[in-house]
């Protein structure tokens, strides 16, 4: 299993650089956005990653399972991976960057919390597509580039001011890491822990 995982990341960071290097551009590009609008921007992509998230972990589960899949355990699996790590991904790693960071607008903004009534029905509806119609086809590369930038508006959120190159490294780095391991686990490794076989 860690072989595989190492494996998984391994071709993942391709994707995941080209992703942070996409942010830090949309970041230069629209940094002096107001952050109602980037609030506005992150709560477009973070519900979409994590609707995404329990359809990929859920089907994940469902088609490595080959003992008849148990609708309870496939929720449980399916709203953890996406719920629990779309949070980590999305909110908790770009909140560590901006405490680091001192950005002056700094917040948390856990969607499952803030915005229930949103991000806890779009994991139910992933999770039941997952039960109807598995598939782990869709692109790594689009999942990729949905969290990067929900991550990514979390932290325009905090700016508040102009950031200097360093400020940028930073960023890109936290960008990076917010979503290689994140993913990796929620789409891969964790449902199949779940996998007697």
């Amino acid at each position: 299993m860690l072989r595989h995982i190492t494996v998984e990341l391994k071709h993942h960071a391709p994707f995941t650089i080209f992703g942070a290097i996409t942010g830090i551009i949309i970041m230069i590009a629209f940094h002096s956005i107001p952050s109602k609008t980037s609030y506005s921007i992150f709560y477009t992509l973070h519900p979409i990653h994590v609707l995404l998230s329990a359809f990929v972990t859920a089907s994940m589960y469902k088609l490595h399972n080959k003992n008849k899949s148990k609708i309870w355990m496939l929720l449980l699996i399916g709203y953890i991976g996406a719920i629990g790590i779309a949070t980590i991904s999305d909110s908790i790693i770009p909140f560590l960057g901006e405490i680091l960071l001192r950005l002056p607008n700094r917040g948390a903004h856990i969607g499952f919390i803030e915005k229930w009534w949103l991000i806890n029905p779009l994991a139910i509806i992933g999770i039941a597509i997952a039960y109807f119609r598995p598939a782990t086809e869709f692109p790594h590369s689009g999942h990729v580039l949905l969290s990067t930038w929900a991550s990514l508006f979390h932290v325009m959120m905090a700016l508040g001011q102009s950031i200097n190159w360093i400020a940028y490294i930073i960023i890109f780095i936290f960008l990076f890491f917010a979503v290689w391991i994140p993913c990796c686990i929620s789409d891969i490794v964790f449902p199949l822990l779940f996998v007697k076989e």
